[in-house]
């Protein structure tokens, strides 16, 4: 009789428990959820109900005006494309390049091991600046108008490297002990062994890169003068000063502000900027979150 009395207790708190974990799990996921649901809705709204009403969730007039000037603009599907081939060919560049150091490094067998870790952890303490690295890319290399420059720059990242080494560290010693008894070598285990247990680490770190270039711009305003190679967030940034621009001379000339949605347009911006991301990341949260905590374990 009082095992039947403790377990209807042990069900009756366990059942309390999942209710205040979901409970406050579906309360922070809203929280989340609604930055994102005002810029959607503040990106339909009128210009004029901003300064009434602040920015809303559901806009009181509806208007798509926003948008139209974006996506109006014929450099946009351009610049998209450019974004994306930076992107994808950035990440599989910057993957390859990291696993091919990483995974070296997380064996102790290699020679100079220490040293070449010690190389890499210095550059994520000092760098060369910015004017050495600017003469580097447009004299030396010749870069220049060039759609890799926003690629070869960025491709390498210390701290990914070091993630995706600890992620090898921690995969079982007999998976690779057992191929070299059977005469495999280290880029063959690699291959057919090592990479395919390490989706989630790969997924994990590829979502690190993926998200650097398609948000990158900075490099962009820097060895880009050509139209035809300037990528998405740069173009967004330009087409935001310039709504910026407007807005000031309608204040010095007395055009009425409702005419020029500034407010709607960094909306609009902000979601045709994020919208891709948002669409493509949870086809990857599962092996986002697995790799993470993996590979924060060692090291």
């Amino acid at each position: 009789m009082t095992h039947r009395t403790n377990g209807k207790k042990t069900g009756d708190s366990e059942i309390a428990l999942k209710i205040i974990v979901y409970t406050l799990a579906a309360l922070f996921c809203v929280y989340c959820l609604f930055p994102f649901a005002v810029v959607i809705g503040s990106s339909f709204e009128t210009e004029a109900n901003f300064s009434a009403y602040g920015y809303p969730v559901i806009p009181r007039n509806f208007t798509a005006k926003a948008y139209q000037i974006v996506l109006g603009d014929s450099q946009i599907f351009r610049a998209y494309g450019v974004t994306i081939f930076v992107t994808a060919v950035g990440t599989v560049f910057s993957m390859f390049l990291t696993v091919t150091m990483a995974y070296p490094l997380s064996l102790k067998k290699l020679k100079y091991r220490n040293f070449i870790t010690f190389f890499v952890y210095f550059t994520l303490l000092f760098g060369g600046g910015l004017i050495p690295t600017y003469l580097l890319i447009t004299r030396t290399l010749n870069m220049k108008n060039n759609i890799f420059v926003m690629i070869l720059p960025v491709a390498f990242g210390a701290w990914n490297m070091f993630l995706m080494r600890n992620f090898f560290a921690g995969i079982p010693k007999e998976l690779s002990e057992s191929a070299y008894m059977d005469g495999a070598q280290d880029m063959e285990i690699l291959w057919k062994i090592i990479l395919p247990v390490s989706v989630p680490g790969i997924a994990t770190i590829g979502l690190f890169y993926a998200l650097g270039y398609w948000n990158q711009w900075f490099n962009a305003m820097l060895y880009i003068d050509d139209a035809r190679l300037v990528p998405l967030q740069y173009l967004l940034m330009r087409m935001l000063r310039n709504a910026e621009a407007i807005r000031e001379m309608a204040l010095t000339t007395g055009v009425p502000l409702g005419e020029i949605p500034s407010n709607s347009l960094r909306m609009a911006t902000t979601v045709v900027a994020i919208g891709p991301v948002v669409l493509f990341y949870p086809f990857v949260q599962k092996y986002f979150t697995t790799g993470l905590t993996v590979g924060a374990i060692k090291g």
